[in-house]
């Protein structure tokens, strides 16, 4: 057996008791992520007021920035992950980064989805090659590379080396994306909270507000729960991946 799988074996669960308070973890997760989910949507529905111009399409908002923020913290959890894995050394390490990084993708894509969807109602267009919008589409790319480079033939802790060294070089785009309306002139994103060089941020009304934190929670629970299970499974592949290995050199004796 290599060491690298050697090395995997303290790493992955293997007694009955983690295995339990693996299962009951991930049903409070899960419960907690149902819950927080059915309360946000009361707030963003129900709660939340109605915006005066797009009234009614005004609440794809709520999804689209928690969506947003689910992926700067996903992909925020790949870049920490990622300096530990080239420190470490440790499987585990790269198996969150890894797996933080496809939900990054997920929720990347919700965000593209769902700001054409609202651009519609607020700009009468779908897309505009606009700052914030060029920036998105920038990042989806580059951890999307970096699926593809985990994805790729060879041996694990060489793909893993030249994926967390992508994984840190791309997070330099989430803070651009942030800024960017604030650095660049724009006449299509609202600035909501702060200012920018072309106009100050109008605000949000207080319900909306409330709607909008609640929202953001329900999601950071989600991600805790989608991450765990991620984990869980690679987990699982791995323990799978080195049984095959074990059985394959037993033959070949």
């Amino acid at each position: 057996m290599s060491v690298n799988l050697e090395r995997e074996k303290a790493m992955l669960p293997g007694s009955g008791l983690t295995e339990t308070r693996g299962v009951n973890l991930s049903k409070v997760l899960f419960g907690a992520s149902a819950i927080s989910m059915l309360v946000s949507l009361y707030f963003i529905f129900i709660f939340a007021a109605e915006e005066s111009t797009m009234r009614a399409a005004q609440k794809i908002f709520y999804f689209h920035v928690s969506s947003a923020w689910l992926a700067f913290l996903a992909f925020f959890v790949t870049f920490v992950f990622s300096i530990l894995f080239l420190i470490k050394r440790k499987r585990i390490f790269d198996t969150y980064a890894y797996v933080s990084a496809e939900i990054g993708i997920v929720f990347t894509i919700i965000v593209l989805t769902t700001g054409p969807i609202w651009a519609r109602s607020a700009w009468n267009t779908w897309w505009v090659w606009e700052p914030r919008l060029i920036t998105t589409l920038i990042l989806f790319f580059i951890y999307v590379a970096y699926i593809m480079i985990r994805q790729m033939d060879g041996v694990w802790d060489k793909k893993a080396r030249l994926a967390a060294v992508f994984g840190i070089i791309g997070f330099a785009d989430v803070p651009i994306v942030f800024f960017a309306i604030r650095w660049w002139q724009t006449k299509f994103h609202p600035i909501v909270f702060g200012e920018g060089p072309s106009q100050k941020g109008g605000g949000i009304e207080d319900t909306m507000l409330v709607a909008l934190l609640v929202t953001i929670t329900a999601f950071t629970i989600l991600y805790s729960y989608l991450l765990y299970k991620g984990v869980s499974f690679e987990n699982i592949k791995i323990k799978v991946d080195r049984y095959k290995e074990k059985l394959r050199e037993t033959l070949d004796k």
